[in-house]
């Protein structure tokens, strides 16, 4: 890139004269057969930093060129115009003090902000036999590099099946397209997964074993990607069906009785358990050192989780002989 160096002059006029200069450069509207290219320098803007909207092969008997933030080409979207005959530069409303035009048509932007992402519209007037003149637009979309994305929940513990959660993909950035990622796989899109307008938000109808987890965004455009770090949909549920073990149910006077409870539960459940409906002690595990007849009877552990609600029990029979019982009745469920 080649040094540019500033108009010598600059003016601000009034707006009606301005609008009568728009008018008539816009009245000679034919097409242009110059390959007019725009390019950023460099292809990757980061905020903060300078870039440099390059044109490339402008035409010959240039008579001014105007820049429009946007697609639109009207007064409240006008940067700046440049006009070769006397190198005078015009100032509009989309005007933020940081723009430079320079008399090649190129436009310096410093201390890129994210709202100066977008397109840019060109709009070139060539003189022609002196009294008339053609005109061509051309616009060119800036990007800037994707900033780390994070990710919002409005619940990041949901109680199984019971709350819907939303996921979303921050900042919004203009120009860009979300990506979501779960367990480190591309998202499957099923009844409970949908996605927004702009995939920028996810929304989990009902969480699941099968869709909690793990989850990233990415924020993607033509210059760049950038991912989240994950962040974990703690799923609340249970408890299931406890087991008992050992299964043993028949004993012998003077043995041990050791008894253990589990169920699946998040956040873990509470345990107790009661004998013949008559007593009811707290833990996870039952032991009695030496057995007696009186032991015998009907022994349930009950689990409940206080997040979820949810309680659940598992009952086991044991009797308890006074004489000697063949192994094969030792065993049973």
């Amino acid at each position: 890139m080649g040094t540019l160096s500033a108009p010598p002059c600059t003016q601000r006029i009034k707006w009606k004269g301005l609008l009568l200069t728009a008018s008539l450069l816009n009245f000679w509207n034919l097409p242009t057969t110059a390959q007019v290219t725009i390019e950023a320098e460099p292809t990757k803007v980061s905020e903060g930093k300078d870039v440099l909207l390059l044109v490339h092969n402008l035409p010959q008997n240039l008579t001014g060129y105007i820049w429009y933030k946007g697609q639109m080409r009207d007064l409240y979207h006008y940067i700046t115009s440049y006009v070769v005959d006397g190198e005078i530069i015009i100032y509009g409303p989309a005007y933020s003090g940081r723009e430079t035009a320079y008399s090649n048509a190129s436009l310096l932007i410093q201390n890129v902000t994210r709202e100066d992402a977008g397109s840019y519209t060109l709009h070139i007037i060539k003189g022609d036999d002196g009294t008339r003149g053609v005109t061509g637009r051309f616009t060119f979309t800036l990007h800037l590099e994707t900033p780390k994305p994070s990710i919002s929940s409005s619940n990041l513990n949901p109680r199984e099946t019971m709350e819907a959660v939303s996921l979303t993909c921050d900042p919004e950035t203009p120009d860009a397209s979300y990506l979501w990622w779960m367990n480190g796989q591309s998202l499957p899109m099923t009844h409970s997964l949908k996605l927004s307008e702009t995939n920028r938000t996810l929304f989990l109808l009902g969480v699941t074993k099968y869709t909690a987890g793990p989850y990233e965004c990415e924020i993607r455009n033509p210059v760049s990607a950038s991912r989240s770090d994950p962040v974990t949909l703690n799923l609340l549920h249970g408890p299931d069906l406890p087991r008992i073990y050992p299964s043993f149910t028949y004993y012998r006077s003077g043995e041990v009785l050791y008894l253990s409870c589990s169920a699946d539960s998040n956040p873990p459940a509470q345990y107790s358990w009661t004998i013949n409906e008559k007593f009811q002690l707290p833990g996870q595990k039952l032991f009695i050192r030496h057995i007696t007849t009186k032991h015998s009877g009907l022994y349930v552990c009950s689990v409940r989780n206080s997040a979820t609600g949810k309680e659940s029990s598992k009952s086991m029979t044991v009797e308890v002989s006074g004489k000697w019982i063949p192994a094969s009745l030792a065993i049973g469920f």
